[in-house]
């Protein structure tokens, strides 16, 4: 009786695990596999749904990718678009009291989140150093993210304090996490996934953050969600802001726009403006509209 052995399927759907250069690697039901990138699929991100096929020369490449729920964007280094992750629910947020937080680059998290339509937790790391690295400012500012009712968690994943509030607070959705370099995103990610192999580093001397993850990575967390660990950045970037998302992203002015003077109204400079009045009156927080009027300026 010959024996018939069952053969790899030619084709299939799965989804990106990584991508390093041209190649990726994408989970598909029979596991792993490594792919390449059709030219035309330049923009394939961690996160993306894919189809694949098997060439005649028996590697697979990546022919074409499935609609997108969504996806997050940061500049490159000309400027254009560069995808980072597709298909989000959450941002998780990380900063920390050392290096000392970008409250400007949270807001810019605030806005991509808005136009992904997802949600956004903010995670404040190395919660041991908030007694002797957290100034009266960075205390105000976090006060204000409070106000417009920001999930805050403070945890220390250095000791792992905390950091199951995290696991519960993604549940069972697909949560990027997100933040400057140094902050301990990846300490967060050994935490979350102590089977995995990921790389950790530590904050330079001069307190500022060194790179530990060179690209995006999904991996699947035992609680059934998912987790996306990405790069850490000196800085983040909005491409395509228009003045809608802009001012969509701070939803501290919803309750008084439309009450403004003027239809087409800025908030900067027009008289009859029921957003100055509002933080004139303590009722929009000064800092953040301060911080709203230098990306204003940026349009």
């Amino acid at each position: 009786m010959t024996e018939h052995l069952s053969l790899p399927p030619s084709s299939g759907i799965g989804q990106v695990i990584t991508r390093f250069g041209a190649d990726l690697l994408v989970e598909t039901p029979d596991g792993l596999l490594r792919c390449t990138a059709r030219r035309k699929l330049d923009h394939l991100a961690c996160g993306d749904q894919v189809q694949w096929e098997r060439q005649a020369q028996g590697n697979a490449a990546v022919t074409r990718i499935l609609p997108r729920h969504n996806v997050l964007e940061r500049p490159d280094f000309r400027g254009k678009p560069r995808a980072i992750a597709a298909n989000i629910n959450l941002l998780v947020v990380v900063t920390a009291w050392q290096p000392a937080p970008l409250w400007d680059m949270l807001d810019r998290y605030l806005i991509a989140a808005r136009r992904l339509s997802a949600d956004v937790l903010l995670v404040m790391n190395k919660a041991d150093l908030r007694a002797s690295h957290a100034t009266a400012e960075d205390e105000a500012c976090l006060e204000e993210f409070q106000r417009i009712g920001l999930p805050i968690l403070h945890v220390s994943a250095a000791q792992n304090e905390g950091v199951g509030e995290i696991l519960r607070a993604i549940n069972e959705r697909t949560a990027i996490v997100v933040g400057q370099s140094g902050v301990g995103k990846s300490s967060i990610a050994v935490q979350l996934l102590p089977e995995e192999d990921i790389r950790v580093g530590a904050v330079a001397d001069t307190g500022e953050g060194r790179h530990t993850t060179t690209s995006a990575t999904l991996y699947r967390l035992p609680s059934g969600g998912t987790l996306i660990d990405s790069p850490g950045v000196r800085d983040f970037g909005l491409t395509g802001l228009d003045f809608a998302a802009l001012e969509r992203g701070f939803p501290e002015f919803a309750p008084f726009l439309g009450e403004c003077r003027f239809n087409n109204c800025t908030h900067q400079h027009e008289p009859g403006c029921a957003i100055k009045a509002a933080v004139s009156a303590g009722e929009i927080p000064a800092r953040r509209f301060s911080r709203y009027l230098g990306l204003l300026a940026g349009l």
